[in-house]
């Protein structure tokens, strides 16, 4: 209990253990692994170099992975690159329901350049005229609602043939939301020619 602390101290560097391997080591290796390349030991340095030591480096570092991400993503969108496709477009359900879309005319993608001819005519100050625009506005509305359910009934029965035992959850409305907008404005970019059956 009241013994020194430096004969304690000592005592363990006596009794340390004895190595009595007889497996020699080779000398060119003396760590157990041979000496990497030139080439890996620099790719080493380098990765090692590259990692970010304060919080600001490595929320830069996270701004520009997240940057080329989107950039991937953008370029996929303007190509229909699988890939890198958003998880809202990913998978074989959600193309054949974009495939379906682009492959057809729909009511609704023209809505955009007749509201601008209604509201040019509702601009006119003709008593008959205006008129003529609002009955225009209800014939587009009725128009575009009976397109999308009709659509909506036909993809859906269309997904039920080609997948039978995939999840189609969304896949319809996927669609009708893609089919609202106008042909050249849709991402990822049409694939398929109007007509063409996908």
């Amino acid at each position: 209990m009241f013994r020194s602390r430096a004969k304690e101290e000592k005592a363990p560097a006596d009794k340390a253990p004895v190595n009595f391997s007889k497996q020699t080591r080779d000398p060119q290796a003396p760590k157990g692994r041979p000496t990497p390349k030139r080439s890996e030991a620099q790719s080493q340095r380098r990765s090692v170099a590259n990692t970010p030591t304060t919080r600001k480096d490595a929320a830069k570092r996270q701004r520009e992975d997240r940057r080329q991400a989107l950039d991937r993503q953008r370029q996929a969108l303007a190509g229909g690159d699988e890939r890198y496709l958003p998880a809202r477009d990913k998978g074989p359900v959600r193309k054949f329901a974009r495939d379906w879309v682009d492959s057809r005319f729909n009511v609704a993608e023209f809505f955009l350049p007749m509201a601008v001819v209604i509201l040019v005519l509702s601009i006119v100050r003709v008593p008959t005229i205006q008129a003529i625009a609002l009955w225009l506005w209800l014939v587009v509305i009725v128009l575009i609602v009976l397109d999308a359910i009709v659509s909506g009934f036909r993809l859906k029965k269309r997904l039920a043939e080609r997948f039978p035992d995939q999840n189609r959850r969304g896949a319809v409305a996927y669609g009708l939301m893609r089919s609202l907008q106008m042909r050249r404005l849709r991402l990822p970019k049409p694939q398929v020619k109007r007509g063409e059956r996908p």
